[in-house]
């Protein structure tokens, strides 16, 4: 009776790993050459369809300034466009390689539930998006301050998820619309006018009446002020070294901090010009002699 031997051959680590890999990038290599007209035609429209796409923003973005649209609503829509034309493209490209676009687009929703759980952040702020752009606390070229963390600066874009600021120093601020949404903001341009409040020290030995009426002069000259608005010199609080005059003038919004500055230099001269002295924190002691 014959004996046989079964000899177990064993590979080398990684082995069965290693074939694996090389069978799936033969077959890869296979499709790739099967494929190889196919695939070259979608890089051909994928370059042409992202140019398409470009030209095809441009062309909207034109229409929207001819049509004088508010620019918040043209940025906004804008961006959305600009997605779903990059989203037509990918498609195309995807069914001319030869992948069911069916089949596809089911995975696509699939994986949207998924990654829109994930992405409820992304979420909120595309909705707060759509409230900024609706109910408009501020458009674009106004100057805000969002009370929650302290920035400030002027609008210069509304995207789908972020608000875009720029500040006075040139800085670049980007909010999401989310927070901008559910907290308060400052709108410091949307009035044509505003009210400019300014405090002025002056010694308790200064005569009052001689006082207000400088200062009152200094309004008059001030070409920046508002003289159909009414204005305002009171003495508003007793100080510890000084009494302290407070001044409330009307400007035009855009001249607001033209308008204070000129006016803080102005009093100034006409204090020293008057032998008016604003004063500075000092202790006076008294000695008294038994």
């Amino acid at each position: 009776m014959t004996e046989i031997n079964y000899v177990r051959v064993l590979s080398a680590p990684g082995g069965e790993t290693a074939g694996f890999y090389e069978k799936q990038l033969s077959r890869a290599w296979d499709w790739l050459i099967a494929k190889a007209g196919s695939v070259l035609l979608a890089l051909v429209c994928l370059w042409i369809g992202l140019r398409l796409a470009k030209w095809v923003m441009k062309l909207i973005r034109r229409s929207f300034e001819r049509s004088k649209m508010d620019p918040t609503v043209s940025s906004f829509l804008a961006s959305i466009i600009h997605i779903v034309l990059y989203i037509l493209v990918f498609i195309t490209v995807v069914s001319i390689m030869g992948i069911q676009v069916t089949s596809f687009v089911t995975l696509l929703g699939t994986a949207g539930v998924t990654i829109g759980l994930a992405l409820q952040g992304s979420l909120s702020n595309f909705a707060g998006g759509v409230l900024i752009l609706i109910l408009k606390p501020f458009v674009i070229g106004d100057y805000i301050r969002e009370d929650t963390h302290g920035n400030e600066g002027t609008v210069t874009g509304i995207d789908i998820f972020y608000t875009r600021l720029r500040t006075y120093d040139g800085k670049m601020v980007v909010i999401p619309n989310g927070t901008l949404s559910n907290t308060s903001l400052t709108n410091l341009t949307r009035q044509e006018k505003r009210r400019l409040d300014l405090s002025v020290p002056v010694e308790y030995t200064v005569d009052l009446g001689k006082a207000k009426s400088v200062l009152a002069e200094v309004l008059c000259q001030e070409p920046l002020v508002l003289q159909e608005e009414p204005v305002d010199i009171v003495l508003d609080a007793f100080e510890d070294s000084s009494m302290t005059l407070l001044l409330h003038v009307w400007v035009r919004t855009e001249n607001y901090w033209q308008a204070k500055w000129g006016l803080l230099e102005a009093i100034k001269n006409a204090f020293d010009a008057n032998g008016i002295v604003i004063p500075y924190n000092q202790l006076d002691i008294h000695m008294i002699r038994e």
